[in-house]
């Protein structure tokens, strides 16, 4: 029984209604009268989310009112506030969806139904929902699972995840879906030329490593995904204050969306071959750390003056971009949790997508859109690219004006990447404020279902 949803309807399940608040009164005309004033009694005016729990003769559940958007369609989040609200027990939606608004019911459900219980006992949620008969139920699970993975690997803390943890946690992944593995710790990054993953690392005591996961067959087309795995920040010499480090846990935001997609698309068998980076550090002061104004010369050779030690995914990523691109993938995607500028221009919810690629970007927020999983297109503003001009390196790896942050930080990485690399960076918060029904404060999965889609209709399933 997993996420709650089971196969089907036993004596006792209770229906459970959409309605939209357009459609109440005609719906209350076409009910009893003991019904309809129940109803009107408890104040129900059918607004989204908004539920009446309706009692039958004995003193039961007769049947659940749901207040809904649109009656004709249901939102990915509809049915989320569910599986935690109401009573135990089954229930049923009493209505007729088509096969994408089944899979969107049943999946709000299912992500409804997480919880992050590692540290302690939390009630799990005891409602059960009968599949939707025209659900997709192997793509809610894959989609569930993948959320679940990444959510899990944000909200634990340092102490538990690490460079060594996060290493441990692709291994058995990969493990499960018969993938290749390797990974590079410490100065075998200097051996193996990664020397920025290495600079960014070094002072920590729980040495960096590049971490690579290999699926599939090798003649099908190439995905390469990487992700950002700062497992704490904080800032380095460059020192954040307290308050600055209290969710930088989460620094590794981006390694969890890549690995919840490598799951899914692992899982579902995508005729790719797939690849997955993931430079893992954490980024600490100590004797050996990597100063302000050093200068740290990269796997491609470019040399990076230091003007904030920071600004260091953007540093660990771009060695891992260089050898992505080494293979010239038929997609390179990357994610991070790179700039507060990002967050400035699009708040929390919306991830920014920057693409050297029209039709990928098209495909990529059409698809959001489709999923419920959005993204909003920034420019790499060509012009930007002086602001990362310094007079003895090639780059620095900050701007030098405190404006247009998340596209500085895009067209550093930009550089790593060849011109005819179909690739996309994502620039993420990874992370709830708050609690809404299916997404629960704390570490998120984003642009990640989206994705998926996007590669399913690219390369085919």
């Amino acid at each position: 029984m997993p996420y709650n949803l089971v196969g089907r309807a036993t004596a006792g399940t209770v229906p459970i209604t959409p309605i939209e608040a357009s459609g109440l009164e005609a719906w209350l005309g076409g009910t009893d009268q003991r019904t309809a004033a129940w109803v009107r009694a408890t104040g129900f005016k059918a607004k989204p989310g908004d539920t009446a729990l309706i009692p039958d003769d004995k003193g039961g559940l007769a049947r659940i009112l749901l207040g809904v958007e649109a009656a004709g369609r249901t939102g990915l989040w509809d049915y989320a506030g569910l599986p935690g609200a109401l009573p135990g027990g089954r229930y049923a939606i009493d209505a007729a969806i088509d096969p994408a608004d089944a899979t969107r019911a049943a999946l709000g459900w299912a992500l409804a139904t997480y919880r992050f219980d590692r540290y302690t006992t939390m009630p799990a949620a005891e409602a059960e929902l009968v599949w939707p008969k025209a659900a997709d139920r192997d793509y809610v699970e894959r989609a569930a699972a993948g959320t679940a993975l990444a959510r899990d690997l944000v909200n634990t803390p340092a102490n538990d995840l690490g460079p060594t943890q996060l290493a441990e946690e692709a291994k058995a992944l990969a493990k499960a879906y018969k993938a290749k593995f390797s990974v590079l710790v410490g100065d075998q990054l200097l051996k193996k030329n990664y020397p920025t993953i290495h600079a960014v690392g070094r002072g920590a005591t729980d040495a960096p490593r590049l971490i690579d996961l290999q699926w599939g067959d090798p003649a099908h087309p190439k995905v390469t995904l990487v992700g950002k795995g700062v497992c704490f920040d904080t800032g380095g010499y460059d020192i954040k204050p307290s308050n600055g480090m209290l969710t930088m846990k989460k620094d590794m935001g981006g390694s969890a969306q890549v690995l919840g997609l490598a799951r899914m698309i692992m899982d579902a068998g995508l005729k790719v071959r797939l690849r997955v980076l993931v430079p893992a550090v954490k980024n600490m002061i100590s004797g050996d750390a990597f100063l302000p104004m050093d200068v740290i010369r990269t796997r491609k050779g470019t040399t990076v003056e230091i003007g904030n030690t920071d600004a260091e995914g953007r540093l660990v990523l771009c060695d891992a971009l260089a050898e992505a691109d080494s293979e010239k993938p038929d997609l390179l995607l990357d994610y991070a949790t790179l700039t507060g500028a990002a967050r400035v221009a699009l708040g929390t919810d919306l991830p920014a997508l920057f693409s050297n690629d029209q039709q990928v970007a098209d495909d990529w927020l059409r698809c959001g859109i489709d999923e419920e999983d959005p993204v909003w297109r920034l420019p790499l503003h060509a012009p930007y690219r002086s602001m990362l001009k310094t007079k003895i390196a090639d780059l620095s790896n900050t701007g030098s004006a405190p404006y247009g942050g998340a596209i500085t930080a895009a067209l550093f990485l930009e550089h790593f990447v060849s011109p005819t690399t179909r690739w996309a960076h994502i620039d993420l918060m990874a992370w709830n404020l708050k609690d809404r029904p299916g997404r629960p404060e704390g570490g998120e999965a984003m642009a990640m279902r989206s994705a998926y889609r996007m590669i399913e209709h690219r390369f085919g399933s």
